[in-house]
């Protein structure tokens, strides 16, 4: 048996050796290689290989795109090396990656006509140190979405910036097993957005000067729904301030300018440790989906929500009463005396008449001076009542931490 095990780990470090030896450090320069050369280094690579860009400018009109498993993609730096795509004229992104284990490290891609950086389908994703951005500042015209990783597993967004994307700086949707820590989201309509997706951790990260800064959504008719636990914590939600500029029909268009934090139709979120504050419509709000769909299999309500040890700052100071409908409906029943936690009071019928499980309930607590709202939907409904309740002291209770994420 001991030999067996001897030749087993002999032939392991063989298979191991052999594929070291065989992979392949490339280096190309912005001063001698062209597009096509660099788009045809990435064909070319091999598991294992690394493919360096040096420092300097590049300029594409296509986009790029990556499809071998188990490489590396690099710059010098986020400030060094630049692939620049604004005379880009064919690609629906700046970069495509459609692999597995792929790490992408140390440059930026700006002016992308589509989204900067798409990942589909992909089992290992590592995006490390990368910026993307629009360079004009927020405009409708500039692309969807920063990072774009969807349909993967295990997805690592570590010491990233975006900047100015149409809909979401950092997003992640219909996957699992997802980080985002030590990134900059700003200017973007959404900064940060974890959408349809299971097991998400986002921490360490700044979201300012969006129209929202951190969005945990679920939404109808698409192949994975039923978004659930997501944490959010050690996050600085402050100061976005940007007006909406998302084109026409796009859902974050919705979204009030001066939004920290919103959970939408999501379950098993849990939200602490965060500063969140400076957000001129509302701090922190947990909604319903609220329109009509035809997607039988989807639960537009939020659940198992849990708040606790934020600190909370100024907020609701400026309402976005002309986007969307919920800070003209918050100011109107806050008669503009806007709270920092919002919760719309919305549940599936039959819990407003037998009552909510206990472990689906919305857990407020340890949030120091934070100010709260809802809406009782019965007195909502019935004449002469005053629906709004202020009572953040009804939803304390016993905090069941989630469990950390852990990649593969």
């Amino acid at each position: 048996m001991a030999k067996k095990m001897q030749n087993l780990v002999f032939y392991i470090l063989i298979i191991f050796f052999s594929f070291s030896l065989g992979a392949k450090q490339i280096v190309l320069g912005s001063n001698n290689n062209s597009q096509e050369e660099i788009q045809e280094a990435l064909i070319d690579l091999e598991p294992g290989d690394v493919l360096t860009l040096e420092a300097g400018e590049y300029f594409f009109e296509d986009g790029l795109s990556l499809d071998v498993d188990d490489v590396i993609f690099e710059g010098s730096g986020i400030d060094d090396t630049i692939l620049n795509f604004e005379n880009q004229i064919s690609g629906a992104q700046g970069l495509l990656i459609t692999s597995n284990g792929v790490t992408i490290r140390d440059f930026a891609i700006l002016d992308a006509k589509g989204d900067a950086i798409k990942v589909i389908g992909a089992e290992g994703i590592d995006m490390v140190r990368l910026r993307t951005e629009w360079t004009g500042g927020p405009k409708e015209t500039n692309g969807a979405y920063g990072f774009y990783p969807v349909e993967s597993k295990d997805v690592l967004i570590d010491g990233c910036v975006a900047i100015g994307a149409s809909d979401a700086g950092i997003y992640v949707g219909q996957s699992q097993n997802i980080i985002v820590k030590n990134s900059v989201a700003q200017y973007n309509v959404a900064g940060i957005e974890i959408e349809n997706s299971f097991y998400a951790d986002v921490f360490d990260n700044l979201a300012s000067h969006n129209t929202g800064g951190i969005l945990i959504f679920d939404l109808p008719d698409l192949p994975q729904q039923g978004g659930h636990h997501v944490r959010v914590f050690r996050n600085k939600a402050i100061n976005n301030d940007t007006d909406n500029f998302a084109p026409e029909g796009n859902i974050v268009g919705e979204v009030p300018r001066g939004t920290g934090i919103i959970i939408q139709a999501n379950s098993d979120v849990e939200v602490f440790d965060n500063d969140i504050y400076g957000n001129g419509t509302v701090n922190l709000s947990i909604v319903t989906y609220g329109y009509e769909t035809d997607d039988e299999n989807y639960n537009p309500h939020p659940k198992s929500i849990q708040i606790h040890g934020n600190r909370f700052g100024d907020g609701g100071f400026d309402p976005d009463l002309a986007t969307g409908e919920l800070a003209a409906i918050l100011f109107e029943l806050s008669k503009g005396d806007m709270p920092d936690i919002f919760w719309d009071g919305i549940l599936p019928t039959n819990q407003i008449l037998f009552g909510q499980p206990v472990e689906e309930r919305l857990l407020i607590t340890d949030n120091g001076d934070a100010t709260f709202l809802t809406i009782n939907p019965i007195k909502y409904i019935l004449p002469f009542f005053d629906p709004v309740e202020r009572d953040i002291a009804e939803y304390a209770g016993v905090i069941r931490p989630l469990a950390e994420v852990v990649l593969n």
